[in-house]
């Protein structure tokens, strides 16, 4: 099979979606990985790497899409790419439909094969998404932490405190993998951290865990309750496949003092706040009612080295498994690639994603 690889266009997108590593291992297993050049440099990868790693380098953008039956990125399809893509093709990468009616569309009408690394699910887990989620929630205490500098526009709280000074409160939405890397690395910081989870089984898993993080059930009440207090607010909450809920409305805000933060990592599903706004690394935040929003689309390529890894890591077996066996053996082995498959044939073949925009699901049709 003829594997692609084009360089992220999307904005301050550093990563790549294949290591050099994995490039030879395709390599040796008899295809041909097609790379666009400078594809890696963002991330610490010259193109030496991959041409050594057996790659034909190309110059071109378009050359990558037209040569390749499987595309294989790190975000989606920008715009100017939606005509590069074909019937009878297939894109892997990391899509978050529900919150982008233009990109499903697009999909819809070019034909592709089109499969989401965030719906494929195993033992009700989502081990392609959970690395980027754990980078994205520690990530949120640093960014928030900065945020809160008074030079930022923050109201000036240090979260760790001081020796006879209370440390800053931390309020966690959800009790995930970004929601538990963040609280993790809140009280690391010594910050005062309570998590909000619906799930039992999680609260307890949360309570043995983190130690000194509360944990609080989920509800309206309880989240307005420590709204007046809260200094930083890290939105954390998944629907597989689905838009985010909006447990923050603007009037909620309000309670919060002037100053606070809010960082909400499920801007890629249309955000948790309904005040929350897609923002970029270039321009990370906004202030609504106050609070300063950070709502950076793709967080964790602001450490494309570590991310670049910790994805290829995770995503490589269902690479590798739909290069060697084609789309249709391939989710014979590994049966969870059918839940990735959001748009196939011209058809939603996700659930949720139809649900999210009020459109007519189909099952995919694997022949």
């Amino acid at each position: 099979m003829i594997i692609g690889v084009p360089r992220e266009i999307k904005l301050q997108e550093h990563r790549v979606a294949l290591l050099p590593s994995a490039v030879y291992q395709l390599a040796k297993r008899g295809h041909q990985v097609v790379v666009e050049r400078s594809a890696g440099a963002g991330a610490g990868y010259p193109d030496a790497d991959y041409e050594q790693a057996g790659a034909l380098m190309t110059s071109r953008h378009d050359t990558v899409f037209h040569k390749a039956d499987l595309i294989v990125k790190v975000k989606e399809p920008q715009e100017s790419e939606f005509p590069l893509m074909r019937a009878g093709q297939i894109l892997i990468t990391y899509l978050h439909l529900a919150a982008d009616r233009p990109l499903t569309d697009a999909l819809i009408k070019s034909g592709v094969t089109a499969i989401a690394y965030e719906t494929i699910e195993v033992n009700h887990r989502l081990p392609l998404l959970e690395p980027m989620s754990e980078i994205a929630g520690r990530m949120s205490i640093l960014v928030g932490g900065y945020c809160l500098a008074k030079h930022n526009g923050g109201g000036g709280v240090l979260l760790g405190g001081v020796p006879g000074v209370l440390p800053g409160k931390v309020v966690v939405l959800g009790g995930g993998a970004s929601g538990i890397n963040a609280a993790r690395m809140a009280t690391g910081l010594g910050a005062d951290v309570t998590v909000l989870e619906v799930d039992s089984d999680r609260m307890r898993f949360l309570d043995i865990t983190l130690h000194t993080a509360h944990t609080l059930f989920s509800s309206e009440a309880h989240l307005v309750d420590l709204l007046p207090t809260v200094d930083l607010l890290i939105g954390a909450v998944l629907v597989p496949g689905a838009k985010a809920p909006k447990l923050i409305r603007r009037d909620m805000l309000r309670r919060m003092r002037p100053g606070s933060v809010l960082v909400d990592i499920a801007i890629d599903q249309g955000g948790c706040s309904e005040t929350s706004r897609p923002t970029t690394h270039d321009h990370p935040t906004y202030v609504e009612e106050g609070v300063i929003h950070y709502c950076v689309a793709n967080m964790p390529g602001a450490y494309a080295r570590t991310a670049t890894q910790a994805l290829t890591n995770v995503t490589y077996r269902y690479i590798e498994t739909l290069a060697d066996m084609g789309l249709t053996e391939a989710c014979v082995v590994q049966p969870a690639l059918v839940g990735g498959i959001n748009v196939m044939g011209g058809k939603l073949t996700h659930k949720a994603v139809a649900e999210a925009h009020g459109l007519s699901y189909e099952a995919p049709v694997l022949t």
